[in-house]
């Protein structure tokens, strides 16, 4: 596992633009053949049912976005970092669907930026606080590692 991207493991060797292109339709797939009833479940106590494993997705779109148009737009710029935990206090009552489409859209919103920047800024560097220097490209590939790990989990649960 990479210092810089704990969810380097998790990629498959698709590109990267492939794996975050595909992976709203995919939950969409997945919350289909779980109903409401199984996405608004928590699988074990403690955890995130599967709705709020999607407005999960949702928030951590919008911080990669800022993420990812902070690094093209400062120099030397210090990512800060978020409590995911505590940022999840705030999903209470949002269904699969609310959380889905917010999902959708910041990915859509995000794909854009990618795609047009990720050739040629690639190796614009960033500071994580926790990490260290990262890439564009290190934030990009997080991002598609953090899609295929919640995506796992997401298949087992829709399989159980």
């Amino acid at each position: 596992m990479s210092d810089l991207n704990p969810y380097a493991k998790y990629l498959d060797g698709r590109p990267l633009e492939q794996i975050l292109g595909s992976t709203p339709a995919a939950v969409s797939v997945l919350l289909d053949a779980m109903g409401p009833q199984k996405a608004s479940a928590a699988p074990a106590p403690g955890k995130w049912s599967p709705a709020l494993t999607v407005a999960h997705l949702a928030d951590c779109d919008l911080a990669f976005g800022f993420r990812l148009r902070q690094t093209l737009a400062e120099e030397g710029h210090v990512l800060q970092p978020f409590d995911q935990d505590r940022w999840a206090e705030t999903y209470g009552g949002v269904t699969a669907a609310q959380a889905l489409a917010a999902f959708t859209a910041l990915r859509h919103w995000n794909l854009l930026l990618i795609v047009k920047a990720l050739p040629v800024h690639a190796e614009r560097t960033v500071m994580h606080p926790e990490r260290g220097t990262m890439t564009f490209r290190t934030i990009v590939e997080t991002m598609a590692g953090h899609d295929l790990n919640h995506l796992a989990q997401l298949r087992h649960i829709a399989a159980s």
